[in-house]
């Protein structure tokens, strides 16, 4: 039997971790209080007008309990305002709050910082021809 090491996806597993506890040391050190989800969040629903809970846990692989706690945290910290959709009073519409919006804004040089420190020594084009793999594998399991 394998060990542990020698599978892909315990390595691809092992390096999504790494990275986030990486990514969230430095948010952290950086005085932010935010977390990495949280961001996930805030950044879905800042590319997504009008996006529903459903769609934003897809979006984020999380799901929809802990997408509703994380909204209810960013609401709490003043990041996001849940209004009543008009169209559907079932639903909230979420829109994100000038805090929200200059903590995504803040963030964000330190995220592009942060990701080219992880692909240090990675050339573009075997981050093409990963991405290009992992699609392929995304598409295996469907």
């Amino acid at each position: 039997m394998e060990k542990l090491e020698e599978i892909i996806f315990y390595t691809l597993e092992k390096s999504i971790k790494k990275y986030r506890q990486f990514a969230q040391n430095k948010i952290d050190k950086n005085g932010f209080d935010i977390t990495i989800d949280q961001w996930l969040v805030l950044k879905t629903i800042q590319e997504s007008d009008e996006i529903s809970q459903q769609k934003i846990a897809e979006m984020v692989f999380k799901d929809l309990a802990s997408v509703t706690r994380i909204i209810e945290l960013l609401v709490k910290k003043n990041y996001l305002i849940r209004n009543i959709n008009e169209q559907d009073r079932r639903r909230f519409k979420l829109d994100i709050t000038n805090d929200g919006k200059k903590v995504i804004e803040d963030i964000y040089p330190l995220v592009i910082s942060n990701r080219k420190q992880a692909l240090n020594d990675i050339s573009t084009d075997e981050i093409v021809k990963l991405k290009h793999q992992l699609e392929k594998i995304i598409n295996n399991c469907k």
